[in-house]
C-alpha cells in the first residue's frame, strides 16, 4: 500500500512576482517597440496562473501529474505548484457522524433498533482519494456494517439468555469499545481516524416494542414481589421470636398460623388494609 508523501510547494507570493514580470513587462515591451516575440513571456505568464493555489487550515490537496501521485500539501497558505498537477482537496477537520437508527436483529434474532454517533477525520490523504471511491459514503456504508456485525454478537437484554455477561443495553464501554474497534477496522483502508464511535440510542423495533415493554414491567413487578415477601417473612419471624422471648403471649401452632396469615396480608397487600379492632376475646 503506497504511502502519503508530503509535498512542498514554492511560496504564491514568490510565484505571483515572477508571473507578474513575465506578463506586465512584455506588454510595453510589445507596445512601444512592437516586439512581437514578447508574446511568448505574456502566455507563459497567465498558463503559470493556474499553478495558484489556497490551503486553508486543516484542509488538503492532492497533486496528481498525469496519472502519478506526487504527495499532498498539508501547509496551509498561498502556493504555487506545476500548473499540470491535478488537484483534489481533503478536509482534515473532524467531522461528526450521527446516523440515524437503522433496524438490526441481535444475537437472539430480536429486531432492535441501533444508532451511533462517530468523531472522525482522515488520517492519510492517499487511502481517501485513491483507495476508496467516495471516502464519506464509505464511512456511512461501512459504520452501519459495523452495527449490524456488533449486534450478532450479543443480546439486547440478558431476559432470553440469563448466560449473557455483556448486553447491548448494558454493556456500557465493554459495548462502545468494540464497536470502535470494529468501524476503525473497516474505515482503516481509506485513511480514516476514528477519534470517538458510540451507541446514542438503543430501543426495540416497533413491532415487538410494546410486547417486550410488558415482560420487563412484569419482571420487575415478580422481582419487587419477591423483595417484599422475602422481608416481610423476616418480619412475621421476628415478631414471633420478639413475643415468645417477652412471654408476652404463648401461642400454639393454630394460632401461630392465624398470626402469620393476618401479618402477610397486611404485609404484602399493594392496597392499604382496614384494621379491625377486637374490644373482646379472640377466642
Amino acid at each position: 500500500m503506497k504511502k502519503e508523501i508530503e509535498f512542498s510547494p514554492i511560496s504564491g507570493y514568490l510565484a505571483l512576482f515572477v508571473i507578474f514580470m513575465l506578463i506586465v513587462p512584455p506588454i510595453f515591451l510589445i507596445i512601444l517597440i512592437k516586439l512581437i516575440w514578447a508574446v511568448i513571456f505574456i502566455l507563459l505568464g497567465v498558463f503559470a496562473i493556474i499553478g495558484l493555489m489556497i490551503v486553508n487550515p486543516n484542509e488538503s490537496s492532492v497533486l496528481v501529474l498525469f496519472g502519478a501521485y506526487k504527495g499532498t500539501v498539508k501547509k496551509n497558505g498561498f502556493w504555487w505548484v506545476n500548473p499540470f498537477f491535478t488537484r483534489k482537496k481533503i478536509s482534515l477537520r473532524a467531522r461528526n457522524l450521527d446516523s440515524e437508527p437503522i433496524k438490526v436483529n441481535d444475537k437472539i434474532g430480536n429486531p432492535v433498533m441501533i444508532g451511533v454517533v462517530m468523531v472522525w477525520r482522515v488520517n492519510n490523504t492517499y487511502n481517501a482519494a485513491f483507495d476508496v471511491d467516495d471516502y464519506v459514503h464509505f464511512v456511512d456504508i461501512q459504520s452501519e456494517a459495523a452495527i449490524r456485525k456488533l449486534a450478532g454478537h450479543y443480546p439486547y437484554d440478558n431476559f432470553e439468555d440469563e448466560d449473557a455477561n455483556i448486553t447491548l443495553r448494558g454493556g456500557g464501554e465493554d459495548v462502545n469499545k468494540m464497536l470502535e474497534d470494529e468501524i476503525t477496522e473497516r474505515l482503516s483502508i481509506a485513511g480514516i481516524e476514528v477519534i470517538e464511535a458510540r451507541i446514542n440510542y438503543i430501543a426495540y423495533a416497533q413491532e415487538i416494542a410494546g410486547a417486550m415493554l410488558k415482560r420487563q414491567q412484569a419482571t420487575a413487578i415478580v422481582a419487587a414481589r419477591f423483595k417484599i415477601v422475602e422481608g416481610a417473612v423476616s418480619m412475621v419471624e421476628m415478631a414471633l421470636e420478639s413475643l415468645s422471648a417477652k412471654n408476652i403471649i404463648e401461642f400454639d401452632e393454630d394460632k401461630k398460623a392465624t398470626m402469620v396469615s393476618n401479618l402477610m396480608v397486611v404485609l404484602t397487600s399493594d392496597k392499604d388494609v382496614s384494621p379491625i379492632i377486637n374490644t373482646g376475646s379472640i377466642y
